[in-house]
Parts: structure tokens; C-alpha cells; sequence
């Protein structure tokens, strides 16, 4: 199949069956069932599916319960194997909830995690396989506390200080998987150990702070209002509570044991008041439209109006969902692809910008010779290098911009001035040396004015 009739990424298939679950099996225990007083979810088998892979190509694997509109995301295993207890009890966790499914209230979405760090466990050390940090790689700027913003250097276990924060935010896949992942997530909860407490997300979150304080009192761990051994920079907790999910880091007391009994109790004492202390994702206000929560999250952590531009018209239903058209793009949210990395995504209009030709002319698109490497996409034959390059790799990649279609060209851009620029599946880019920036072209505006001057000036009358 050729990029003429797909669009980049395809959704991975589902896959039921797994060796994480196999080992899970090996390590269920049996408890008892729930209280009788609260109304359950029916009881069903897990589902199971890869979320993604590895820089290294390990699976990173979710197993989810019910179907409600409260998602509640338990993540394992962030720092390899110095952490691996982590992993070992999130399997343990969801043995228990498979063979007692009745435990989640009918509105909780339970997924989780085992290992968002495959490589690391594999490899046996604390980081990803490129040497980062996991949970110090979150883009974490977005909300209002400056200290822990994201850094290259930052503090890792027992203070350490090294350069292990990323070359940018965001930049490593596990946490782009993670990160789609959590756009319609209500809470969220990262295992790590070993101190015996549980904190919450900065900046005086309150449902952070309600959900940490809940399961610190259930798990019989202490409560922290922040880690007090040294400053996390990047923080998971952090990048998720700056967008409205409730999220917490309990730490376990040992790092060996899985203290399956204390954990259990924590998250049934978080289920049993799901309600309360996980609060649906909220829309958004920006320019004095509304725009859906999940799109509004994507909007917000990916470049907001800087990158995206503000929206220009309500959200529209469409068949599948959800569509709302910004300046520079025009996002979708996809219910059939909710709970994989391509649940929220911008639509390809550079592809029908392309099909126009809206920039440059036919000649333009030939691919310049002599030019320095940059990286090669076989799907399309087309490259991506220098700016534009680091802009597509920062801004999110193939999941927010798709393939490149075009080599450079140069050409009239919208603000009206000859400028170097290159078509990729969901977006034009152009180059300003002004500044040195590459900024997205007002797709949204255009398909909007396109469809504005295709409908009849006036209505027809049937005599």
C-alpha cells in the first residue's frame, strides 16, 4: 500500500494473548470480593493489546477492565530493574482483577501497565535504552511551578546528579506512548519504590492531592505532599497533573517486594470512591470556544496556540467522533481508536493541500540534489533534514505530522513573503530565518475558507 491511500500511523492490532500474561497467571493471588454495597462492572475477561514498542522493539503491553467513562491508568516499572518489584505488582494487580472483575464500579476504566520501561528491565539498569530517564523526559512546563520544569540535568536516585533528563521533552518513545495514552485518563497512578509513601502532583493539585491522600490511608503507606529527597524534574505525576488528571507516586517501602496486600488496598480504597476522586476530563476555553477535553489536552501539551493557532469553529460531530479546526491544523478525536496512541490526531491536510497544490507548482517538488543527509522515509522516498527535521522530531513526529510527501521547495507562503517549504501528511512547514523557526502553514484556515467558498451564495428556490 503506497502513502497515496493511507495515512501514517496505522493502529497496531490487538493482541490477547502475551508472555506477560502468562507470567502474570504464574503470580496471581487470591482475595476476597467485594463489598456488596457498591454497583460493579460486569464480569468479563481482560483485554489485553499492545500499546506500542520500545526504542529497542519490546512490546509495551496494557490490560484494561470495563468499559466506563472514568479512566484510570496504573503504570509499573518507569525505572527498569532496579524497580522491578513494580512490574511484579502490577502483574499481581491485574491477576486479582481478572479473577475478580467485579472489584471496578461500572463507570472506572481500569488499564495497566506493567512496564513502561522494557528495555530497561531487560537491559538491567534504571534508564530507557538510550541512557534516559524516563520520568525525568515529561514535558512538564506547562503547569505553573518553575522548579520542576523539564532539564537535560537533572537528580535521579539518591540525588545523583547526571544529564539524563533527554535531549528535549518528550523526546523518548515509551513516554509518547504514555503520553497518547493519557489524553481521557481521569487519574492516574505511577508505582515506583522504595521510600513507603505516596505524593502527589505539583502545584497544589487538588485532585492529586485527594487521590494520593486516599490510597496513602488505604495501603497503610505515609502521605507526602511533595518527594522530599530531592527534586524530580520531569516528573510523570507532574506533566499529568498540569492537565487535569489526577495522578500520584506511591513508593513502595521495600525494593524487592511487590507488597501486593498493601497496594490492593490502596487502589480498592481509590475504586471505592472513583466518583469523587476521578474527575472527568474537562473542555477547554480558548478564544471563546470550547474545544473537547481530549482535543483540547493534545492541543495544549503538543505546542497550543504557538503551534496550533486557536480554534476557529466549535467542535463538529463527525461519524467516528469528533473534529475541530484550529488555524494551522484541524484535529480529530476517533472513538474507534480510543485507548490506542491515534485515539487524538491532526487530519492530513497536507495531503490535500499536496492533491491542490496550494504551494510552489509541480516543478518545485523535485528532490534537490547535493543536499546534506538527513533521514530517508522509504514509505514516501521523501527526507526530512536540517530544521525541519528537528522540528518534526520535537513536535511530535509521525504521530502529529505524519510522512513527509515533498522534498523543500521554495514558494509564496501565507504571509505572502518567498520561503522555503516542505509537505508532509498532516501539515505544510516553513522555514523563517528571521528567527530561525520553522512554523506550521494555516492549513485549518485554508480547508475552512476552501469549504466556505464552495457552498452557493445563495439558496436555490424549487418552483
Amino acid at each position: 500500500m503506497t502513502w497515496a491511500n493511507r495515512v501514517s500511523p496505522m493502529p497496531p492490532p490487538p493482541m490477547k494473548h502475551c508472555l506477560l500474561c502468562l507470567l502474570a497467571t504464574l503470580l496471581a493471588l487470591a482475595v476476597t470480593g467485594p463489598p456488596a454495597a457498591l454497583p460493579r462492572a460486569a464480569a468479563s475477561d481482560a483485554r489485553t493489546f499492545v500499546l506500542g514498542y520500545s526504542a529497542q522493539g519490546r512490546p509495551i503491553e496494557v490490560t484494561q477492565f470495563g468499559a466506563g467513562p472514568r479512566k484510570l491508568v496504573v503504570v509499573g516499572n518507569t525505572h527498569g530493574a532496579p524497580e522491578a518489584n513494580t512490574f511484579r505488582l502490577t502483574l499481581e494487580l491485574i491477576e486479582h482483577f481478572r479473577a475478580h472483575p467485579a472489584l471496578i464500579p461500572a463507570g472506572v476504566r481500569l488499564a495497566f501497565i506493567p512496564s513502561i520501561n522494557p528495555d530497561g528491565l531487560a537491559l538491567g539498569w534504571r534508564f530507557d535504552a538510550a541512557g534516559v530517564d524516563l520520568n525525568r523526559n515529561m514535558n512538564t512546563n506547562l503547569d505553573a511551578c518553575p522548579e520542576n520544569d523539564w532539564r537535560v540535568t537533572v537528580q535521579g536516585a539518591y540525588g545523583v546528579v547526571s544529564d539524563t533528563g533527554g535531549p528535549y521533552p518528550d523526546s523518548q518513545p515509551e513516554v509518547r506512548l504514555l503520553r497518547s495514552f493519557l489524553w481521557d485518563a481521569a487519574g492516574a497512578i505511577f508505582l515506583h519504590s522504595n521510600a513507603g509513601l505516596v505524593f502527589p502532583a505539583s502545584c497544589e493539585h487538588a485532585p492529586s492531592i485527594a487521590l494520593a491522600e486516599h490510597y496513602a490511608g488505604g495501603a497503610g503507606y505515609a502521605y507526602s505532599r511533595f518527594w522530599p529527597n530531592y527534586t524530580i524534574s520531569g516528573g510523570m505525576h507532574d506533566w499529568a497533573g498540569s492537565l487535569g488528571i489526577a495522578a500520584i507516586t506511591p513508593e513502595l517501602i521495600t525494593g524487592d517486594q511487590t507488597e501486593f496486600a498493601q497496594n490492593l488496598a490502596g487502589l480498592q480504597a481509590v475504586l471505592a470512591d472513583a466518583e469523587s476522586l476521578l474527575p472527568l476530563p474537562e473542555d477547554g476555553l480558548v478564544a471563546g470556544l470550547s474545544v473537547p477535553a481530549a482535543i483540547y489536552r493534545f492541543w495544549r501539551a503538543l505546542g497550543a496556540e504557538e503551534r496550533f493557532g486557536p480554534p476557529l469553529e466549535p467542535a463538529r460531530a463527525t461519524a467516528d467522533g469528533l473534529s475541530q479546526v484550529f488555524r494551522n491544523a484541524s484535529i480529530n478525536l476517533r472513538e474507534d481508536l480510543r485507548d490506542t496512541p491515534y485515539y487524538v490526531q491532526p487530519e492530513p491536510l497536507g495531503v490535500a493541500a499536496l492533491r491542490d497544490l496550494a504551494y510552489g507548482g509541480a516543478e518545485a517538488l523535485a528532490e534537490p540534489a547535493g543536499e546534506a543527509a538527513g533521514r530517508r522515509f522509504p514509505e514516501t522516498g521523501h527526507s526530512l533534514r536540517g530544521a525541519f527535521l528537528d522540528f518534526w522530531e520535537r513536535g511530535g513526529g509521525l504521530e502529529v505530522f505524519g510522512l513527509p510527501l515533498s522534498e523543500e521547495f521554495t514558494t509564496i507562503a501565507a504571509d505572502g513573503q518567498p520561503r522555503v517549504a516542505q509537505y508532509l501528511e498532516r501539515a505544510v512547514l516553513a522555514l523563517y530565518p528571521e528567527d530561525g523557526g520553522v512554523r506550521l502553514e494555516p492549513l485549518g484556515a485554508r480547508t475552512l475558507a476552501l469549504e466556505r467558498l464552495r457552498q452557493p451564495a445563495t439558496s436555490f428556490t424549487v418552483r
